[in-house]
């Protein structure tokens, strides 16, 4: 299945989950377009990826409360796959009920790992332009298998040193160009605010190969971006046929939840919708 972009709407709610907390995003009681959530419906919980933050799920939020659905953005520390799916998965245990996951980019690497024994929890996997790496492949090697990327020329490293001596490297997008490499088709003084709010990802959690693979007991959705600069399309279209994703392509840049949200909530709901 094919899809054009639809038109662009602003993104106006999002909420994200604390550290060490996780956050059920619900409407306030009397507050104007209050959506009470469906006692039926599963909660959805959105990994976001590298270069982005819980803000970049703001469109999705905002359609999916008002769909009634339970929704948590939570907060990914971007150290690297164990790491990161350890915390996901503390998120998960406080969450009463089903759960859908949902990972953007390097997320999800995150909710592939994260998912693996909590079968009985976690109905379906979304893969928003995302990574959905087997057992022994690293995202930066699923990167580099296929042409296209062009992020290698738009990242910058940026060393630490910490208290206790420990040495690494956190990686950004150069701001000027973050528009042209990750969000395209985002307006340019939105893309600016993203640029300059960017996550980084420890350089070390691009090579960091899974352990674990959800998608193998999982069923799973993807959303494949092919105007995408960060993750080529061939390799997006890869991953998903050998995960037997049920896969929907749309013309987008790697963005896509904050240009084109309309289309990443509906293949969340499709996916919730299996859920019983």
């Amino acid at each position: 299945m094919r899809i054009t972009r639809p038109p662009r709407r602003l993104a106006l709610l999002g909420v994200t989950a604390a550290a060490g907390l996780s956050v059920t995003a619900l409407a306030l009681p009397g507050a104007a377009g209050a959506v009470t959530p469906h006692p039926e419906r599963p909660t959805i919980v959105l990994e976001h990826g590298a270069f982005a933050d819980a803000a970049s799920w703001d469109g999705v939020v905002k359609r999916l409360q008002r769909a009634g659905y339970p929704v948590v953005a939570a907060a990914n520390p971007l150290r690297g796959p164990a790491n990161d799916a350890a915390y996901l998965r503390s998120v998960v245990d406080h969450i009463d009920g089903p759960v859908v996951l949902v990972g953007h980019s390097y997320g999800g690497t995150v909710i592939s790992q994260a998912a693996v024994g909590l079968e009985d929890k976690v109905k379906a996997l979304v893969y928003i332009a995302a990574f959905l790496p087997d057992v022994g492949e690293s995202s930066l090697g699923l990167t580099n298998k296929f042409p296209g990327s062009t992020l290698g020329q738009a990242i910058e490293p940026v060393n630490y040193t910490l208290p206790d001596g420990g040495q690494g490297a956190d990686v950004y997008i150069k701001p000027d160009k973050f528009h042209r490499q990750f969000a395209a088709d985002v307006p340019a003084d939105k893309a600016r605010l993203m640029a300059a709010g960017q996550r980084p990802i420890a350089a070390a959690a691009l090579e960091e190969k899974s352990t674990k693979a959800a998608w193998r007991t999982i069923p799973s959705w993807s959303l494949v971006t092919t105007e995408d600069r960060n993750i080529p399309v061939a390799a997006q279209r890869f991953m998903s046929q050998r995960a037997h994703a049920r896969t929907t392509e749309i013309d987008a840049s790697h963005a896509v939840s904050v240009s084109s949200p309309d289309a990443v909530t509906r293949i969340v709901e499709k996916a919730a919708r299996t859920v019983r």
